[in-house]
């Protein structure tokens, strides 16, 4: 006998157990009795959603019944029908699915099979996918284009490379489309030549956005896609393109990229210092012992902010060798030595800090510079690191940190992908007299200002990953309290419509890289009194 016999009579609980065995058994015996109970509803919430439930799976466990009424039934089965076809990867459907999707014109309807027929995946769908790519719901369009990647079709790469062209135009590239973005990330998954080609040819793409979703899928791509970025850091390049390249290379780590760009250290493609500091921080951050020799000729650079990007990179290759050259160039003295300890407090470069400590004269200046740093977080991390070295002369040090510095009662916050950027905003902003938060994205940045978090300023980088500036300073402009805080972008952009849609987002100004501590600190102060 049925379990669904007389089911309508029975009680609240016990249509929910009958139910939720139904469910279990997956008992095709049980078929005629759920599709008359889904035909024709109870009108009880739960008990409809459970019978559903158990519909779900019977059919789940007959993948010849399934398909058959997809093949006959109309309306909400028929709806139902696809969707556990497409759940269970039912692969005798997909004849049936594309006959279905080319009688059919309603775009909700077609959704609904091509969600299914993604699921089952395969390329007997490929024609419907390419076919759709154009249609006038943008919903269908995204997931042909995600189809279209998965499948790798090479023929879809002209009108793939439509949509990221279109969105450059002048009239659009203010907002990036969603075909866009799945564009991109559909040709890097095809990966030809011809794809990432043009991938990385849009690494300045003029929609902020754009750029991003070119910098994390090319870093995503990994060691594949140095070859093409290769192409980029040449003495040809665009200032920009140079060093947003520099920025992936970095992103990816691979030691492939590495020579690239100690070839660019070495070749001088670029004397400009943005484009050197790009360099010197994807040299940094891949972090092999190789890059230290390129790190090492970043200390003839007479710009700061090189000198502590080349410090957060060799934090983390420290040995006796990188010691002991420390140790030599220090110990000429002058303003480069000077420079050099500065850039080490800045950096929080606690492991050549260690290596230095214990070197006389130089370990002392090398003390006096983290003592004269206003930053509470600096005194923090090398007062554990002194904690950590031990002995007589590390604890009269410690002792010579004050416990908390005292700002001027302002707050700023930073945010940038380049933790040596993050350092020197840091620095600035302390001497200052302002108390700095920092974030490595915008969606890290954020998410103080949903702690309801005030702020006197914000700085924020215009290309991050994860969430870019001009998403930020957008999100940030549309939360409560928010509308008036001062916002200045740090860019190396040199187009001028690239200001013109930050200023549109709600920023209030700009500073250009390279640029000074006085000159930040001059920014600020037109806004902030």
């Amino acid at each position: 006998m049925s379990m669904l016999t007389d089911f309508r009579e029975k009680s609240f609980l016990d249509k929910i157990s009958i139910l939720n065995e139904v469910a279990t058994a997956k008992d095709p015996e049980e078929l005629d009795g759920l599709l008359e109970l889904f035909q024709n509803p109870l009108e009880d919430t739960s008990v409809d959603y459970m019978v559903v439930t158990a519909l779900n799976g019977v059919l789940s466990a007959d993948e010849q019944k399934a398909v058959e009424l997809l093949g006959k039934e109309q309306g909400k089965l028929r709806t139902l029908c696809i969707r556990v076809c497409g759940e269970f990867q039912f692969k005798s459907a997909v004849p049936v699915l594309l006959e279905m999707a080319g009688d059919n014109a309603d775009p909700d309807f077609l959704f609904e099979v091509l969600t299914s027929l993604s699921k089952i995946g395969g390329p007997d769908s490929l024609e419907l996918f390419r076919s759709n790519i154009n249609n006038d719901d943008d919903l269908i369009v995204v997931m042909a284009i995600e189809m279209l990647g998965e499948l790798k079709d090479e023929q879809s790469i002209p009108a793939l490379k439509e949509f990221v062209d279109r969105n450059n135009e002048d009239d659009r590239y203010e907002v990036c489309d969603l075909t866009t973005w799945k564009a991109v990330e559909c040709l890097s998954a095809i990966g030809t030549d011809e794809a990432l080609d043009f991938i990385v040819a849009n690494l300045h793409h003029r929609n902020p956005t754009v750029r991003r979703v070119v910098t994390d899928s090319l870093t995503i791509l990994g060691a594949k896609g140095i070859p093409y970025l290769t192409k980029v850091i040449s003495p040809e390049s665009e200032k920009d393109d140079m060093i947003l390249a520099a920025n992936v290379l970095g992103f990816i780590g691979d030691k492939e990229g590495l020579d690239v760009l100690m070839d660019a250290i070495e070749k001088q493609y670029s004397t400009d210092s943005s484009v050197k500091y790009a360099i010197y921080e994807a040299i940094g951050r891949i972090g092999t012992m190789k890059a230290v020799i390129s790190l090492f000729d970043g200390l003839e650079d007479d710009d700061e902010l090189i000198t502590v990007a080349v410090m957060t990179g060799l934090d983390n290759l420290v040995n006796p060798g990188v010691t002991k050259k420390l140790v030599d160039i220090v110990g000429q003295g002058g303003s480069k030595a000077g420079k050099i300890l500065r850039a080490i407090v800045t950096a929080q470069a606690v492991n050549i800090f260690q290596g230095l400590y214990s070197e006389g004269k130089i370990g002392r200046f090398l003390m006096n510079a983290v003592v004269a740093s206003k930053d509470s977080e600096v005194h923090e991390v090398f007062r554990a690191k002194l904690s950590e070295i031990g002995g007589e002369e590390a604890e009269a040090d410690i002792s010579r940190l004050p416990e908390a510095v005292k700002v001027g009662g302002k707050r700023a916050l930073a945010a940038d992908d380049s933790k040596s950027m993050l350092a020197l905003y840091r620095s600035i902003l302390t001497n200052a007299g302002y108390e700095p938060t920092v974030a490595e994205n915008g969606q890290e940045a954020y998410s103080h200002i949903q702690l309801n978090e005030e702020f006197d300023v914000i700085i924020t980088d215009m290309n991050m990953p994860v969430m870019d500036g001009m998403e930020f300073v957008a999100k940030l402009r549309q939360t409560d309290g928010y509308a008036d805080i001062p916002v200045i972008m740090v860019t190396t952009e040199s187009e001028y419509s690239q200001q013109e849609l930050a200023r549109k987002t709600g920023v209030n100004d700009f500073i250009t890289k390279p640029f000074t501590a006085d000159q930040l600190k001059a920014k600020i102060a037109e806004y902030v009194s």
